[in-house]
């Protein structure tokens, strides 16, 4: 994972605190998503319900909300702009764009400007403010190249309309490209990279994570309860329709959640963190913002960490096998050999 940068104690408040990448702005380790913050989808929450989680999440000391351009069709947007309304320096605020918002246009969507001028100028918009604190490429469009992006992206960070730049959804060559581009033409690059992963998603491990690492990246994780898989109750039918592997996965993290007294949702996201990344949070109820929220105060020991470990690791696959299989060729001693 990669190295990260923490406040000191006497400046944390109940959710510790982190410096995002490089760009020097203090985040909370755990990051409220708010894809849930709307009805129009169908399994949101109104904006009530949405204000009571909002608040919850403020008053655990969380500084940092998530929102994209199409999450319930603009709705998240919207309410998460009259939440923040009152204190919107005080919370850093990140959206995203890419994702088409108008299946009739298919301009509306993709990374290139055109795209990115209209979301932007429509989040701002939505969101009542006149800045994004961090904007995400939501994914690769795999269309426009990522020079253009990047020359796009940085004149919105020197208009002000955007403070930093972050990109999810993408594969770790596409970002290792970027940030040499944006580093060699001095624009504004990457601090920070969203990645699925969970006990049921590690397959992030192969590539993004150790190019993150070197790159001084900071990752997040979105969907850090297996797209609810390691939240939700489940019937034994749904249970056994489950693949092997994931039966596997909920079966040890229910056992150590049991052992622990805690929920299971509270074991996996204590083992993202444990694996040093940030999370992204949401939730349809206050109930649930709590239960993620206590996931802080619990200590995974040793033995659940491999237990948890045994029961979700994934084949690293070439060339990373390859080469750790032939690592003792190349140590100092074999090399003078």
């Amino acid at each position: 994972m990669p190295e990260t940068t923490r406040l000191p104690e006497t400046t944390r408040n109940a959710i510790p605190m982190r410096v995002l990448g490089r760009s020097g702005v203090r985040v909370s380790e755990l990051c409220l998503g708010t894809m849930t913050f709307g009805t129009e989808w169908g399994f949101g929450t109104d904006e009530s319900t949405s204000r009571k989680i909002y608040e919850t999440y403020r008053e655990a000391g969380g500084n940092y909300v998530d929102t994209a351009n199409n999450y319930t069709n603009g709705s998240s947007e919207e309410i998460l702009g009259r939440l923040v309304a009152p204190e919107r320096d005080s919370v850093v605020v990140s959206t995203k764009y890419t994702f088409p918002t108008d299946s009739a246009d298919p301009n509306t969507g993709g990374n290139h400007r055109k795209s990115l001028r209209r979301s932007v100028e429509t989040s701002l918009r939505r969101l009542g403010t006149d800045y994004i604190d961090l904007l995400w490429v939501h994914a690769w469009d795999q269309c426009t190249p990522v020079d253009e992006t990047l020359r796009a992206l940085d004149d919105l960070v020197r208009s002000g309309k955007v403070l930093a730049i972050g990109v999810s959804n993408t594969p770790a060559w596409v970002v290792s490209q970027s940030v040499a581009i944006a580093e060699l033409r001095g624009w504004s690059s990457f601090c920070t990279m969203q990645v699925e992963y969970a006990l049921t998603a590690r397959t992030a491990e192969r590539d993004l994570l150790p190019m993150a690492r070197a790159l001084g990246i900071e990752v997040s994780a979105w969907s850090p309860l297996g797209r609810g898989t390691l939240a939700r109750p489940m019937s034994e039918e749904a249970f056994a329709k489950l693949p092997a592997p994931v039966q596997r996965i909920l079966t040890v993290t229910r056992e150590v959640a049991g052992e622990l007294g805690v929920s299971p949702a509270r074991v996996a996201l204590a083992w993202v963190r444990r694996q040093g990344l940030m999370l992204s949070i949401g939730a349809r109820t206050v109930d649930q913002i709590n239960d993620n929220l206590a996931a802080l105060d619990v200590e995974l020991d040793d033995s659940h960490l491999v237990r948890l470990d045994e029961a979700s690791k994934i084949r690293l696959g070439y060339p990373h096998e390859f080469l750790h299989e032939r690592r003792a060729m190349f140590t100092p001693d074999a090399l003078r050999a």
